[in-house]
């Protein structure tokens, strides 16, 4: 006997924001998510303040497993370099899949443009944080300047998920030879 575990109806609008926002962007209207969460409008705002709450709270709720699926484990004993390769390889991977639209987090802050917007807030602390990783783990490699560094690979990173999530570009072959040749550059062992 298997036991279906049912989402509760905040569960389910998350669920259904983080699906369209992803495939459709963040446009989609809110008779459209709550369509597909199985909500009524009502239920909605009376879960989250707006629909921007509701993208944001998604945003939120979906970004420790982007960091999970992205990074290496703190304590894999992998060198700096090595570390900053693995996030590579994992985006070459991703991308590969038919429902690869890049990163989620690029995408909001692209298409919602402003800055104060709580979604833009939250993608904008998820991309920090990954750049924060990439600073990190380039001082600990002994680049000579691990600020320009983690924001070349950030503008690799971007640029390679926005390429590949459009179709413009496959990844495979292309982006660790890109990130090696920076690394390269920088001295990170």
């Amino acid at each position: 006997m298997t036991t279906e575990v049912k989402l509760s109806p905040r569960e389910r609008l998350l669920e259904a924001a983080a699906t369209l926002t992803y495939r459709e962007g963040v446009s989609i209207g809110v008779e459209a998510l709550c369509k597909a969460a199985g909500v009524s409008k009502r239920s909605m705002y009376q879960l989250f303040e707006s629909k921007d709450e509701l993208l944001a709270a998604s945003l939120k709720a979906r970004s420790s497993t982007y960091a999970a699926t992205l990074l290496p484990a703190t304590d894999d004993n992998r060198s700096p370099r090595e570390r900053i390769l693995h996030v590579f390889a994992q985006v070459e991977s991703q991308s590969g899949a038919p429902e690869f639209h890049g990163c989620r987090y690029l995408a909001v802050q692209v298409e919602l443009k402003d800055q104060s917007h709580p979604a833009s807030r939250v993608a904008h602390q998820v991309k920090a944080n990954l750049t924060a990783f990439f600073r990190a783990e380039a001082e600990q490699g002994g680049a000579g300047d691990p600020d320009l560094l983690a924001r070349q690979l950030i503008l690799v990173f971007d640029g390679a998920s926005a390429r590949a999530g459009i179709q413009a570009d496959n990844l495979t072959g292309l982006i660790a030879p890109t990130v090696t040749t920076l690394l390269d550059a920088a001295g990170v062992r």
